[in-house]
C-alpha cells in the first residue's frame, strides 16, 4: 500500500488503513504512551531478573565464590543511586509537568483553546512522561529484589543487571528532558505552532483519497449534492450515541461494509458537525437495508472537540483563530497575524486545484462506495478570510499581507474559483476605504505585501 502522487505533488495514500481511526484517538490522549510504558517496565524488568538469576545461578555452578562476592559489592554501591533515584524522580516529575501545565495555559490564552491539543499529541512529552514514569517504577522494583542477606553462600539474587538497566533509563531520562524542554519552549512560539498546525492541515489534504485523473471534479460548487449521482435513496441511518462532535469515521471498515451489501453509503453530516441521537448519518444508496448496515452508526466517532484526522477545515479553524486572538484590542499583535495569513495562503494554496465538495472512497475494484462530504472551495475562502478581514481594517500591515495572498491566490487557481478571492479583496478594499480618513494611509493600507509592512 504505498504513497503516490497526484497532479498538485502531494503525496496521497491510495486507501486508508483500517487501524487509522483508533491510532489518531489514541495519539489524542494522554494515557496510553505512560500504560504502555509501565507494561514494558514490567516485562523488562522479569526479563533482567532472570538475566541476574542466571548469572547468580551460573557462578555457583562454577564454585567462583569470589566473582559472586564482588558482584554482591557491586550491587550494594549501586543500591545507594537507585535509592537516590527512586527518592527524587516522583518529586522530578510533579515540578517538570507543573511548570509544563502553566506553559499550556500561556499557550492556550495566547495563541487559541484549540492549540492545547498540540501539547497534548506531542510525541516527545508523551515518550517524557512515559520514560520518567519507568524510571521510577523501575527503581522501585529493582529495591524489592536486594536480599538482605550479605553472605554469598546465601544470597538469593543480586540484582546487577536489574541495576544496570535503572542506570540506563536514568541517562534516557535525562536526554528526553532536554529534548523535552526544547519541544515546550517550541511550542511557545507563534512560529512554530502555525507550522504545527498547517502540517497537521496539509497531512489531511494529502490523505485525500480522490484519484483526480480518474474522476470529475465532484462538489465545486457550493450547491452541489454529493448523493445526485448515486441512485435512489433506500434508507438512512440515525445516530444513536452520546452527543458530540463528529471527529471521523472508519472509512476502510464503511467501504467493506458497503461492498459485501452492494450498496454506496454516503456521510450525511460533515466531519467536525455537532451531531446529537437521532441525527441522521448516513443515507443508502443502490439497494436495500441489510440487517448489517443497521450498525454503521457503530462506525463513527463522536467526541468533544474536533481532531484534525479527516476534518478537512479545522486547520484553517485554528489559523484563523490565532489570527483573530492576535487582532483583538486586548492583544494588538498584527505581526502573528500576518504569521497566520501565510499559513492560510499556503494551505488554500495546496487545494486550489482539488475538487472538493465530496471525497469518492472506492474499493479494490474501484467502484464508489463511500461518498463524504467535505468544504467546497467557497466555503474554505469564507473560513479562512471573512473573520479575518472584518478585524483586519485598522491594521495595515495585515491588510497588505491580506491582499498579497489574495491576488497570489487568484494567479494559482482556476478561473471558477476565481469569485469569492475577488468578491473578498473588493469588500476588504471598500472597508478600508470607508474606515481609514486620509488618502495617504488607505494608498498604504491597499499596498499589496506579502511581508505586510516588513
Amino acid at each position: 500500500m504505498g504513497d503516490w502522487k497526484t497532479t498538485d505533488g502531494l503525496p496521497r495514500r491510495r486507501r486508508h488503513r483500517a487501524l487509522s481511526p483508533l491510532r489518531e484517538h489514541l495519539r489524542d490522549t494522554f494515557w496510553f504512551a505512560p500504560t504502555a510504558a509501565l507494561f514494558l517496565v514490567f516485562v523488562v524488568w522479569s526479563a533482567a531478573t532472570a538475566a541476574d538469576d542466571a548469572i547468580l545461578t551460573a557462578l555457583r555452578d562454577a564454585g567462583d565464590e569470589d566473582a559472586v562476592s564482588d558482584l554482591l559489592g557491586i550491587a550494594e554501591d549501586a543500591k545507594t543511586v537507585v535509592t537516590t533515584i527512586s527518592a527524587a524522580m516522583m518529586t522530578f516529575i510533579g515540578v517538570v509537568f507543573s511548570i509544563s501545565l502553566v506553559a499550556v495555559q500561556m499557550a492556550a490564552g495566547q495563541f487559541s483553546p484549540r492549540v492545547v491539543r498540540i501539547f497534548v499529541r506531542s510525541r516527545i512529552t508523551k515518550a517524557t512522561f512515559a520514560v520518567f514514569l519507568a524510571t521510577f517504577v523501575q527503581s522501585l522494583l529493582v529495591l524489592t529484589s536486594y536480599d538482605s542477606q550479605r553472605d554469598p553462600a546465601l544470597v538469593a539474587s543480586i540484582p546487577l543487571v536489574q541495576s544496570v538497566l535503572t542506570l540506563i533509563l536514568v541517562g534516557l531520562s535525562v536526554v528526553l528532558f532536554v529534548m523535552y524542554v526544547n519541544s515546550t519552549l517550541r511550542l511557545m512560539r507563534v512560529a512554530h505552532v502555525v507550522d504545527l498546525i498547517t502540517r497537521e492541515a496539509l497531512r489531511v489534504v494529502a490523505n485525500m483519497p480522490l484519484d483526480v485523473s480518474a474522476q470529475k471534479p465532484v462538489g465545486t460548487g457550493s450547491g452541489s449534492d454529493p448523493g445526485s449521482d448515486l441512485g435512489p435513496e433506500t434508507a438512512r441511518i440515525a445516530h444513536h450515541g452520546r452527543a458530540g462532535v463528529l471527529r471521523d469515521v472508519d472509512i476502510a471498515r464503511l467501504v467493506r461494509m458497503a461492498r459485501q451489501n452492494g450498496v454506496v453509503l454516503r456521510l450525511v453530516p460533515r466531519i467536525g458537525d455537532f451531531v446529537v441521537p437521532g441525527t441522521p448519518v448516513f443515507a443508502v444508496h443502490g439497494g436495500p437495508v441489510a440487517k448489517a448496515l443497521r450498525a454503521l452508526s457503530f462506525q463513527v466517532s463522536v467526541g468533544a472537540e474536533r481532531t484534525f484526522h479527516q476534518d478537512l477545515g479545522f486547520g484553517l479553524r485554528q489559523l484563523s483563530d490565532i489570527a483573530l486572538r492576535a487582532l483583538s484590542p486586548a492583544v494588538n499583535d498584527p505581526t502573528t497575524a500576518v504569521q497566520a495569513v501565510d499559513r492560510i495562503v499556503q494551505f488554500l494554496s495546496s487545494v486550489a486545484q482539488r475538487p472538493l465538495g465530496a471525497l469518492l472512497h472506492r474499493d479494490r475494484q474501484g467502484t464508489v462506495r463511500l461518498v463524504q462530504p467535505v468544504p467546497d472551495w467557497t466555503e474554505l475562502v469564507d473560513l479562512a478570510f471573512t473573520e479575518i478581514r472584518g478585524c483586519a481594517v485598522s491594521s495595515p500591515q495585515v491588510t497588505r499581507r491580506l491582499l498579497a495572498g489574495l491576488d497570489d491566490l487568484l494567479g494559482a487557481v482556476p478561473e471558477d474559483r476565481r469569485a469569492p478571492l475577488v468578491r473578498h479583496r473588493t469588500l476588504l478594499t471598500q472597508a478600508v476605504e470607508r474606515t481609514v480618513p486620509e488618502a495617504a494611509d488607505r494608498a498604504f493600507a491597499l499596498h499589496p505585501d506579502r511581508q505586510g509592512s516588513g
